[in-house]
């Protein structure tokens, strides 16, 4: 074994030459496996010989290489003592621990304090021994000569540790390290450089950052320098091979036109993680990936009010329909977040709800949860769950959210959407929940869909219920398309593209309004710790997006040419479509909240009594009958509504 260590430990400082030059891979430092005792040996060794060199050279410094004989004596005596003493030291603070190849600035705060203890204590015993005759004191001059040799020493075996690793790493790979420039020189682009520089198996070394800002220019960070702002000619005197785009928090619209810039002058690029992806805890700084379409048409981050969320949340029961879906799986997350004393998931597909429930349990959620497989169509189990778990919030996800499909089967969509909703509110009312929050959609105005006047027929049932009173309050919350939700334009383009093409889109003209889940999911829960009066709430989804345009960018973005190598196809708008959506009715009022993005919109509710009736006759009347007919049913119950091939008044 000690063979073996010296071995190791010689290989460090010499590793074959002849290997690389013959084209062999040479060892690599990760693959030489040290047990714990044979690092603590190691470090025994090279921490000893540090020490005490260091030591003796204090006092050949000292006393200008010519010791008195007296304190030569002293030498002799003392050294033992002084180096067993630093080594205690620097067990206590961790340095046996460490790992050989790793050294950063913690551990050289931790090493300072493991050297700085014992070099305290040898001033104080110079102090208080000091004039005593013939006391075996170490003169101060060679107790703080020492102490800065001794630091100096150990953190140089240390750093030339990880040194030797990064040699030996680059070796491997054929001395290839991928020159990189970093776009953002705030905390999130200091830490991916200090990453760069501890994990050099990424095979990427930081040369510069880009910055706006303009106080950064001319400064270093981690070493690197701020050159200036994002420019051709300093990609090219730096000779960067690729850029790192590390503005996670940047608005969407700064990150497209730094993603345009580097596509025009063909550089190479990836990001860091989102801004949610980095505070879950979930991803490293250093997890790259190509950049999305999400990062593109992401918006300025949404700040909330997490402390009226939490208010809402923590400690109380909640229940969550459609958990398996795409705002219902982010609902449940968002919610277990705050600590409620229970969450309960109903969904009627076993296998989303699988998902979303160990996602739930990896995350240690698993002592407050319970999976309900449940359609909510099935009122007497509805009725049970509600007993039995006593919510004291309800969100209501789950619906029929496919526009051509349900233009094709209008009695599942109301069934679903307007019955369904209507009969869960009910029992929800029975069961005394405090809190009825339901998902709409910009779908639901002016509708020219099934889908959309189903929602709005929905919308208009809780209104009337909610100006009835009671203890249950009830509110709506309206937003557009979520990005790379199911059934979504996003991962249906996405196929496409993987497929060759060509990307089809309905109409040159055609826009929606698009959220990232979380930022949707986070403003529903605003909107619901607001609504304590009900109502509906409509969330600011600020500028509609070309779908044509859409299209492009994500061509771009997988590397392809858009018409040249993969092509656009229009189709025309299919059944229930519309050139653009709208976020209110103009009989609607707006009314602003406390919270910049969240809009509430007063209406004239409607007699419950009527509601209740008008709802009665629809669905004794749509048994049986042809789409056209349920149709015609529907817009006679919501107005606006337009079935394909009426005319509008």
């Amino acid at each position: 074994m000690r063979n073996r260590l010296v071995r190791r430990f010689f290989y460090f400082y010499s590793p074959p030459p002849l290997a690389v030059a013959a084209g062999e891979r040479p060892m690599d430092l990760n693959a030489i496996k040290l047990s714990r005792w044979e690092r603590h040996v190691l470090l025994l060794l090279v921490y000893s010989v540090v020490l005490v060199l260091s030591f003796l050279l204090a006092y050949q410094v000292r006393f200008e290489f010519v010791v008195p004989s007296e304190y030569g004596w002293h030498f002799t005596r003392i050294w033992p003592v002084v180096v067993a003493l630093k080594l205690a030291c620097l067990w206590l603070f961790g340095q046996f621990s460490s790992l050989l190849t790793y050294f950063s600035l913690p551990d050289l705060r931790r090493v300072a304090l493991a050297l700085g203890a014992p070099f305290l204590g040898m001033l104080g015993w110079w102090y208080f021994l000091g004039g005593m005759e013939q006391s075996p004191v170490v003169p101060r001059g060679v107790i703080i000569i020492d102490a800065m040799l001794s630091f100096a020493g150990v953190v140089f075996a240390r750093v030339l540790f990880r040194l030797i690793r990064e040699r030996e790493f680059r070796l491997g790979q054929g001395g290839v390290v991928r020159r990189v420039a970093i776009v953002g020189a705030g905390e999130v682009g200091a830490m991916l450089a200090q990453e760069l520089a501890d994990k050099p198996r990424m095979g990427r070394e930081a040369v510069a950052f880009f910055d706006d800002d303009e106080r950064k220019h001319g400064t270093r960070v981690h070493g690197v320098a701020v050159v200036g702002k994002l420019e051709r000619e300093q990609l090219e005197k730096l000779r960067v091979e690729e850029v790192i785009i590390a503005m996670p928090s940047a608005a969407s619209a700064r990150v497209s036109e730094v993603v345009a810039f580097l596509r025009e002058v063909g550089m190479a690029h990836v990001t860091v993680p989102s801004v949610e992806e980095l505070t879950s805890g979930k991803v490293q700084v250093t997890q790259l990936r190509p950049v999305d379409i999400e990062d593109l048409l992401g918006r300025e981050r949404v700040e909330l009010d997490m402390g009226e969320i939490e208010a809402l949340l923590r400690g109380r029961r909640v229940l969550v329909t459609g958990a398996g879906g795409s705002i219902g799986s982010e609902l449940c997350r968002q919610i277990a977040s705050f600590e409620p004393e229970h969450l309960v998931l109903v969904e009627r597909s076993e296998v989303q709800m699988f998902s979303v429930e160990q996602d739930l349990v990896r995350s240690g959620h698993s002592g407050r949860i319970t999976a309900e497989v449940a359609d909510i169509l099935d009122e007497p189990r509805m009725e049970r769950i509600l007993e039995n778990h006593k919510p004291h919030l309800l969100f209501h996800a789950a619906a029929h959210k496919h526009v051509p499909l349900m233009e094709a089967q209008p009695a599942e969509a109301l069934r679903n959407n307007t019955l369904g909703t209507m009969a869960l509110a009910d029992m929800a009312r029975t069961a005394e929940v405090e809190r009825f929050v339901f998902i709409s959609t910009d779908k639901a105005i002016n509708p020219t869909s099934v889908m959309g006047a189903s929602k709005r027929l929905a919308e208009v049932c809780l209104q009337s219920m909610d100006a009835e009173g009671g203890s249950t309050r009830f509110l709506a919350v309206r937003f557009g398309n979520v990005l790379g939700s199911s059934g979504s334009v996003v991962p249906i383009f996405r196929e496409q593209i993987a497929a060759g093409g060509p990307v089809t889109v309905t109409d040159p003209e055609v826009t929606r309004y698009f959220m990232l889940t979380s930022e949707a999911v986070g403003l529903v829960l605003q909107s619901a710790a607001m609504g304590r009066d009900g109502g509906i709430f409509v969330l600011d989804m600020g500028t509609p997006v070309k779908i044509a345009d859409l299209a492009r960018q994500m061509i771009e973005l997988s590397g392809f040419v858009p018409g040249v190598e993969i092509d656009i196809e229009f189709t025309g708008l299919r059944p229930g479509e519309k050139l653009f959506e709208e976020i209110r009715l103009d009989r609607e009022a707006l009314t602003p909240t406390v919270h910049e993005k969240i809009f509430r919109f007063e209406a004239a509710p409607e007699p419950m009594e009527e509601v209740r009736k008008s709802l009665g006759c629809l669905n004794e009347e749509m048994e049986g009958a042809d789409s056209g007919t349920v149709r015609g049913l529907i817009s006679v119950r919501v107005p606006e509504y337009q079935p394909p091939g009426s005319e509008a008044d």
